[in-house]
């Protein structure tokens, strides 16, 4: 029997919505409150000011219509204020209006595909959510070490490390929330060495019965600008062969074996890709790949056919955004033109269009450190560069503090110049 249709029930509904507002702890019950009491100074003022014969209780009652009108303008525009904060927890201390200018420029920045893995995606990232909320990171999952080797064996999953990083370097969340993703378990336990962030993914992944929703609702607890899209959901590895003839498999085992990378390869040898990041190339204006590590985070992507058709076939503007320096396992004695043969090697010729290279210096004591794990500066040969068809930006893109990496801020205006260039 159908349901009757109660008018009354739903109405009640709606009026115990609109008193949900007065709960405590929202913060807008008393700026309610002085906007209603601003609307009162109007009404009584306005209606002893018609009434009124008196020249100088006119006067009064103007000023009383006067402050009554200001105060339900400032009562309004904290009641607004208060409802973005909820909504907006990183709006805080920022105007409103400056708020809404933000929110609107972002929404119509140019749209922007990352390729990459790991921390130097992480990097490019940060920088150019100043500027967009149109970003799609197209991340590896061929990542097979530490906590994310362990929860691929254990739940059969896709690799959830480098898309978590991505996640946090686009998150607009609480810094907290932030820092909890980012969350290592240390004491010896069964936690020990998993990221709080990769069990989270995990988890979710359990809950909704796919890697791609898992990514999108996690997406929404951490309140990214843009996107997180993984290149492929199937279960991946990354095989290397070397210069020698010999092979190792495992993205994690491939830098330990110390040497030259000849090409690496995919297994299975043809994943299939996300229909995201299809749709997100297609769609893109720029497609950044880098920086991070050659071998084992950009690379990997370019393997996937499809993903490296669809570049090609984009009119984006391309850009490789080289590493500052060579990776010990990966890169050893690389120049810059070395990386760029590297990406065409395993992709094709046209895959960029410009590279990016650092100019700037990097201090004494950090580069004795780096030495002495077999990590130099990355050689700046930009006439090779040149000579293969490649334009090439020289920029001061670096930032020292414990590490040597690239400056998110800089990366992203010099990114969004070649937008305005062209």
């Amino acid at each position: 029997m159908r349901k009757k249709f109660n008018l009354k029930n739903i109405k009640l509904t709606k009026v115990k919505g609109i008193f949900k507002w007065l709960y405590p702890g929202i913060g807008i019950k008393r700026w309610i409150g002085l906007s209603a009491f601003g609307i009162i100074l109007v009404i009584l003022g306005a209606i002893s000011l018609r009434t009124e014969e008196y020249w100088f209780v006119q006067i009064l009652d103007a000023i009383v219509v006067g402050s009554g009108i200001i105060i339900l303008i400032l009562g309004i525009k904290r009641m607004v204020h208060s409802f973005i904060m909820a909504v907006i927890p990183s709006s805080k201390g920022a105007e409103l209006v400056d708020i809404l200018y933000q929110k609107k420029q972002l929404s119509i920045g140019p749209k922007i595909v990352a390729v990459g893995g790991g921390h130097g995606l992480s990097a490019v990232l940060h920088g150019l959510k100043e500027y967009t909320n149109n970003i799609n990171a197209i991340v590896t999952v061929a990542d097979s070490g530490g906590s994310t080797g362990r929860l691929r064996e254990q739940f059969d999953i896709p690799a959830p490390g480098d898309i978590r990083n991505c996640l946090v370097a686009l998150a607009d969340a609480e810094p907290l929330m932030q820092e909890l993703f980012q969350f290592r378990f240390k004491k010896d336990s069964e936690l020990s060495g998993h990221s709080f962030g990769n069990l989270f993914i995990t988890a979710m992944t359990q809950i909704t019965g796919d890697f791609e929703t898992a990514i999108k609702e996690s997406s929404k607890v951490l309140a990214i600008r843009g996107s997180v899209i993984p290149s492929t959901v199937d279960k991946v590895n990354l095989v290397a062969e070397y210069r020698d003839g010999s092979f190792m498999e495992g993205e994690a085992k491939i830098p330990e074996q110390k040497l030259f990378i000849k090409r690496v390869s995919l297994k299975p040898s043809y994943p299939i890709p996300t229909e995201e990041a299809i749709k997100a190339i297609r769609e893109a204006q720029v497609i950044v790949l880098g920086p991070g590590s050659l071998y084992t985070s950009i690379i990997p992507n370019l393997l996937i056919k499809e993903i490296t058709d669809t570049i090609l076939a984009s009119g984006a503007i391309k850009i490789y955004v080289c590493n500052v320096m060579t990776q010990s396992g990966e890169t050893d004695g690389y120049s810059a033109s070395d990386h760029i043969k590297a990406l065409i090697h395993h992709s094709h010729p046209r895959i960029l269009d410009y590279c990016i290279l650092n100019t700037g210096e990097i201090p004494n004591d950090i580069l004795k450190r780096y030495t002495q794990e077999d990590s130099y500066p990355v050689v700046d040969d930009t006439k090779k560069i040149e000579d293969m068809g490649y334009r090439v930006i020289e920029e001061d893109v670096v930032v020292t503090d414990d590490v040597v990496r690239h400056d998110p801020l800089k990366l992203a205006k010099i990114i969004l110049g070649l937008i305005e260039e062209i």
